[in-house]
Formats: C-alpha cells, sequence, structure tokens
C-alpha cells in the first residue's frame, strides 16, 4: 500500500501542475464532478460511483472500495456580449459602450482530475480528490468594452479533498472531506474604472498578471438506503475562506478577498430495476455570502469604491439547480446515462455591465455518456455535455439609452478511466 499511495500522490501533484480551466456552468460551478457524473448531469449526491465521489458526497467514498481514477476533459464555453442603442452622453456622467456584437477568445480549455480511495476495512476508507472550477474567463480583442484594450478576466481553481468515510448501522455512511483550495486570478483592460475614480487603489486593480489565494473549507455528507432500492443522500460544503488577492486590492471588495461560496446539495437514487437508476439531485449554491460576487454594481459604485467593503461587485445571486439522470445496463460490460439540469441562472439584469467580464448565464445542461469494462480491473468512461445559448438582455446601468445583452453556449466532452485494485 505505501508504493501505491506513493504512486497516487505523484499522480495527484501532476494534475495539481496541470492548471484547472474556467468552468461557467452553474454560476462557475461545474455541472458535475468526475466522467459518470458529468454524464448524470451531476446527479450524483445518493450515487457514489468512483473515486471522484468525494466532490460531491464524501460518505460515498466508502461504497466505491479500493480504485483509483483520472480524466480529462475538453471544456468549450462560447461568449459574446452585445451593445445596442445610441450612448446618452460621455463619462464621467454616463459609462456607455461602444455598439456592436463582441465575441470573446479562448474558446477551449482543458480541466484534469484525479481520485484515489483506499479501504481501511470492510467499514472505512480514505482517499483523495483534486479537481478544478472556475468561471469568470473572458477574453475580448482591443479596444474591448471599456476602452483599454485587451479586455477580460481569468480565474481558476483547484480543490484537493483528503476524505475519511465510514459505515454506519444499516446501509447507511457518513463522511468529511476537509477541502484544501488553490486560485489563481488575472484581470485586464478595466483601466478606466480607475482613470474616473471607482478604484481605491488604481495601481492594484488591472494588468498586474496572475495572483495566488489559498483557503479551506470543510465539506460533510451521509447517504442511506432508507426502503429497498431507495437511497437518499446529502452534502454541506462550508464557505472556503481564502487569502486575499494583493494584486487586486482595488477590484474586489474587501480588499481583494474573493472566497468560494457554500453549497448544500440533496438527493436521491432509486432503482427502476435490477440494471437501471434513476438520480435526481437538488443543489443550492449561495453566492449571496461572497460581497465580491454578491455586491450589486448599483448603488454601491455610487456609494462606495471598488475594493471597498461594499464595493460594487458582479451581483450575482444564489443559484438552485435541479440535476436529473437515469443509467442502465445493457450488458455486464457496458453502461449507459443520460441527464438534465436546470437552474436560473444568477445575473439579475441590473447587473450586465460588470458581468461583460462573467457571463455566466448558463441555466439547462444536456448530457450523456457510457462505461465500457477493460479486462478484469479497469473502465474507460465518456461523458458529453451541450448546454443551449442563454441570453441575458437589460439598460446599460450607467447609461439608460444602450441596452447589453449577454450570451453564451457551451460544450464539453470528457474522458476518464478507473481501476480497481
Amino acid at each position: 500500500m505505501n508504493l501505491n499511495f506513493k504512486r497516487s500522490l505523484l499522480a495527484a501533484a501532476i494534475t495539481v501542475a496541470m492548471a484547472p480551466a474556467a468552468h461557467a456552468t452553474n454560476g462557475y460551478f461545474a455541472h458535475g464532478y468526475g466522467t459518470k457524473d458529468k454524464a448524470l448531469a451531476g446527479a450524483g449526491v445518493a450515487l457514489p460511483q468512483d473515486a471522484m465521489a468525494a466532490a460531491t458526497n464524501p460518505a460515498g467514498m466508502v461504497w466505491v472500495g479500493n480504485r483509483m481514477d483520472v480524466g480529462a476533459e475538453i471544456f468549450s464555453p462560447h461568449r459574446q456580449y452585445s451593445v445596442s442603442g445610441t450612448p446618452s452622453g460621455s463619462p464621467p456622467t454616463y459609462f456607455p459602450l461602444t455598439p456592436g456584437t463582441y465575441k470573446s477568445d479562448s474558446n477551449y480549455f482543458l480541466v484534469p482530475s484525479f481520485a484515489r480511495n483506499w479501504m481501511l476495512d470492510s467499514d472505512s476508507s480514505i482517499g483523495i480528490s483534486v479537481y478544478g472550477n472556475g468561471g469568470m474567463n473572458t477574453d475580448y480583442a482591443a479596444p474591448g468594452p471599456f476602452g483599454g484594450g485587451n479586455t477580460g478576466v481569468d480565474l481558476s481553481q483547484l480543490f484537493i479533498a483528503p476524505t475519511y468515510s465510514k459505515k454506519l448501522s444499516g446501509n447507511s455512511s457518513f463522511g468529511i472531506s476537509p477541502i484544501l483550495a488553490v486560485q489563481t486570478f488575472a484581470a485586464k483592460g478595466l483601466g478606466a474604472f480607475g482613470a474616473l475614480g471607482y478604484s481605491s487603489d488604481p495601481a492594484n486593480l488591472t494588468n498586474r498578471g496572475h495572483d495566488w489565494s489559498y483557503g479551506a473549507g470543510l465539506r460533510l455528507g451521509w447517504q442511506g438506503e432508507v426502503s429497498p432500492g431507495l437511497t437518499l443522500g446529502a452534502s454541506y460544503t462550508s464557505k472556503i475562506y481564502m487569502s486575499k488577492f494583493k494584486k487586486y486590492k482595488g477590484l474586489f471588495a474587501d480588499g481583494g478577498d474573493l472566497d468560494i461560496p457554500s453549497q448544500i446539495t440533496v438527493g436521491l437514487a432509486y432503482k427502476t430495476s435490477p440494471s437501471s437508476v434513476l438520480a435526481v439531485d437538488v443543489q443550492h449554491i449561495m453566492y449571496s455570502g461572497v460581497n465580491s460576487i454578491a455586491n450589486p454594481l448599483m448603488p454601491n459604485l455610487g456609494t462606495a469604491k471598488l475594493g471597498d467593503s461594499n464595493g460594487a461587485g458582479f451581483g450575482w445571486k444564489d443559484m438552485t439547480v435541479l440535476k436529473v439522470g437515469y443509467q442502465w445496463q445493457s450488458s455486464s460490460d457496458w453502461t449507459w446515462r443520460v441527464g438534465v439540469s436546470h437552474g436560473k441562472q444568477p445575473i439579475r439584469g441590473s447587473e450586465v455591465l460588470f458581468n461583460v467580464l462573467a457571463p455566466g448565464v448558463m441555466e439547462t445542461h444536456l448530457t450523456g455518456g457510457f462505461t465500457k469494462k477493460m479486462g478484469k480491473s479497469g473502465e474507460f468512461s465518456l461523458a458529453a455535455m451541450y448546454a443551449p445559448a442563454k441570453t441575458v438582455s437589460a439598460v446599460n446601468p450607467l447609461d439608460p439609452g444602450e441596452n447589453i445583452s449577454l450570451k453564451m453556449h457551451q460544450f464539453s466532452v470528457e474522458a476518464g478511466w478507473g481501476w480497481t485494485f
């Protein structure tokens, strides 16, 4: 076990070295974690199937046995904004954008993941899961929406979750995962907000390159079979408290603070036949608990400066997502999956101006995939996702003569490999 442990840590280190790309699915959380879970649209809080289960519910790890899973996803978000109407005036009285339609570059990202689980005995296990998150990623060519040249933001987050899981009486279990988090952020093209006096620290507002932030949180989970064929599951992830981005303390509220929101997920898995299962999850993401994400643009931009505790943010509201997945076996070697998820996107119409930088407007995700057994101990899984285009349109809050529309559609394909020991 010691040799296997060292090899697994080496694989985790390689995954950590591969910077996770940006998701922008449910706000900036991925629609699922792990190849099998993603093929079910993320419906997995009561249906653990591999060592990535801890990213959804750590209680599931004790049911997956000794195994290792790695995944690689190609994620492709297509983002754009459009401006129509006639500017009412010029700064500082108004803040108009140049009319037209503008698309963000950088449309393809590689997102790796890694997980390993060890059974300590028949009733307990330890494991480690490494996965990525993100979402505020845009790259607009010059002159950019705010006239500052190439413009955009780049946020990536990496989570390392060691996990302990134990079976309880009956067919139930609990799990706990301390979460270690690393995030990196960069912004460019926002100089106009400093020139107009909107920032508390214009020298640390934009074009400072990538900065790094570190922090920790906790995830707790439970699952149990409450009747034959019906399993319930629940998990809670605390807010992950992060160190501040010093290079961007003139942008994010509270002097560069960008904590990661808390969330809660509950769900069920029901065996519709000996070879099929229906999974349903409800996830609630509490964006309102992080000022940099939740503070509105107005009136905050007029009553405080960017970087202050009440400084303007992206104005995101909490998001609740319903996820439904169905899985069936056509033979002992083939398992098939489909899923759909839907949740009202978190951006209010009054927040379209700032969210040109982070148009996380997706609501619906359609998914599918399969697993093919490979020999006695291996398996290959594939998951695909398509999110139909969603548009949010509203009046420019700093120029009533203009209308701003944010639009995105996206797709992804992930391949995963699993081994049991």
